[in-house]
């Protein structure tokens, strides 16, 4: 997002190194999440989805999946030192915070979420350094508000699979009820919406861009959040955001027309 932002995703060397960045960043959450579906293995079992994890499910053996961890830490410490220093430390402060994410962090209601949303930030600096491009204070905003949404939309899908009862698959949802979570989503979504239209009008932002209709934009932010929220409220999907994204067609649509706006404006205009 900051090189495509910065106007300098057709660079060659510099697509390269976020490239690169992308990999070293993945084999960290990976090897994260091999980590996380160890300790949860007990938990897992009586998720009527998380049961089928390969841990949980007993297909894959412990011995296994901790060489994969070795493995995969081992090659994204390489990479990452190829891309530089500041994004192996950015990559290590993202490593340490979900250990301990996964271990204490994830048990308490709202500082659990906060955690999700802070470790999309650190995939926004992260990107940074790999591009050598500073970041937008409206990019950390609205990152951090949105990854909110998602994590807390996330919330809200397993509290309704699991349900509130004391066989909650995860401690922290004992900290949640669903009108303290939609009102928080509805919350975060108004705080977002307002902040893109500062963005979209901001004179900064405008002289940079070369264009003063940035604004419309925003319609294309206010659909994505209505459908996120009909997918939420109404059909109970998201659970799993990332299933959303990349099984909903309307929000495909808004997603696809929102970067090609962007993109013409930076890149064709």
């Amino acid at each position: 997002m900051p090189v495509f932002f910065a106007g300098q995703f057709l660079e060659p060397n510099i697509l390269l190194n976020v490239l690169l960045a992308f990999v070293a960043y993945s084999l960290v959450a990976s090897s994260l999440y091999i980590i996380n579906d160890y300790t949860d293995q007990a938990q897992d079992r009586l998720h009527p989805v998380k049961k089928n994890r390969p841990l949980a499910a007993g297909t894959v053996a412990t011995q296994t999946a901790f060489i994969l961890f070795a493995f995969l830490m081992i090659a994204a410490i390489a990479i990452g030192a190829f891309v530089g220093q500041s994004f192996l430390l950015i990559l290590g402060i993202y490593f340490v915070m979900n250990l301990g994410y996964t271990f204490w962090l994830k048990h308490i209601a709202i500082v659990d979420v906060c955690i999700i949303s802070i470790g999309f930030l650190l995939r926004i600096f992260a990107g940074g350094e790999a591009a050598g491009v500073p970041i937008s204070k409206w990019l950390v905003v609205l990152t951090f508000l949105l990854a909110m949404i998602l994590a807390l939309g996330k919330r809200r899908g397993e509290f309704i699979t699991s349900g509130a009862t004391e066989s909650n698959t995860r401690k922290s949802l004992s900290g949640y009820n669903l009108v303290f979570i939609d009102s928080s989503m509805l919350f975060m979504a108004a705080i977002t919406v307002v902040a893109y239209l500062m963005y979209t009008i901001s004179d900064e932002v405008m002289e940079r861009i070369g264009s003063e209709y940035i604004y419309f934009t925003t319609i294309f932010v206010i659909l994505g959040m209505l459908r996120y929220f009909q997918q939420t409220i109404v059909f109970h999907r998201t659970e799993s955001p990332t299933n959303v994204l990349f099984k909903d067609h309307f929000i495909q649509l808004v997603l696809l027309l929102w970067i090609a706006t962007f993109a013409y404006l930076l890149y064709f205009k």
